[in-house]
This record gives structure tokens, C-alpha cells and sequence, in this order.
């Protein structure tokens, strides 16, 4: 037999040996208790992130607001060209 026949079963067992040994520390007390303080840390953040996305938001639709109003402006003002031009149009007309 070659020597990689009796390394074969050491590795399986030596793999379950930790396997098992890794599932005892992951569900230990002190284990649990990290996973509740990164857990918590975790909420903080996206509490502070959050709050960011609100003021960006609210900002955001500021300016939004701020655009239609101008637009309106706009087209207010474009209107009133338009009908200025036709009544200047129309004075030429009926004085020539």
C-alpha cells in the first residue's frame, strides 16, 4: 500500500475533529454574546445610515419642489411672450 492510503482516513477524522470542535466554540455562551454586541453594532449603523438617506431625501425633494416652481415660472413667463408677440403681430396687421 502507498502512504497516501493511511493519510486518507487521519485527514477525515482530523476534519470531522474540528468540524465538531468548531460547533462547540460557535455555540458557546461567549460566542453567542459576540454575535449580539456585532449584532447591535450592526443596528447602530444602519440607524446612522438611515439617518443620512432622510436628510438626503428631504433635500432631494427641496430641490425637486424648487425645480417645478421654476419651471412653472417658466412657462408662465413663455406664455406671455407668446401672447405679447401675437398681439404685436396682430397691431402690425391691422396697421398695415
Amino acid at each position: 500500500m502507498s502512504d497516501r492510503s493511511y493519510k486518507t482516513p487521519g485527514l477525515i477524522a482530523a476534519g470531522f475533529a474540528i468540524g465538531t470542535i468548531g460547533v462547540k466554540i460557535l455555540s458557546s455562551k461567549e460566542a453567542k454574546k459576540c454575535y449580539t454586541h456585532a449584532t447591535a453594532a450592526g443596528l447602530r449603523g444602519k440607524e446612522w445610515v438611515m439617518s443620512i438617506y432622510d436628510r438626503i431625501r428631504a433635500n432631494c425633494d427641496d430641490i425637486y419642489e424648487d425645480a417645478k416652481v421654476i419651471n412653472e415660472v417658466r412657462d408662465a413667463e413663455d406664455v406671455i411672450c407668446d401672447a405679447a408677440e401675437a398681439v404685436e403681430d396682430a397691431a402690425e396687421e391691422v396697421l398695415a
